[in-house]
């Protein structure tokens, strides 16, 4: 709050807010944790190999 004469408080906008923007300031991760193999439910790895030899005879 800002105060401008006593007893009267105006507010602050965010203009006014300090903001630490360092390097070391992070927002967001890079990866959550659900968008892994784990959060899936499946293990790591993955089946890529099965899924190749399984294809379908026309996609030759």
């Amino acid at each position: 709050m800002l105060v401008t004469e006593p007893g009267i408080r105006v507010p602050r906008g965010d203009d006014d807010r300090v903001v630490d923007l360092s390097e070391d300031f992070v927002v967001l991760p890079e990866q959550t944790t659900d968008d892994t193999d784990r959060g899936w439910g499946e293990r790591p790895g993955g089946r890529d190999d099965w899924l190749l030899a399984e294809r379908p005879p026309h996609w030759d």
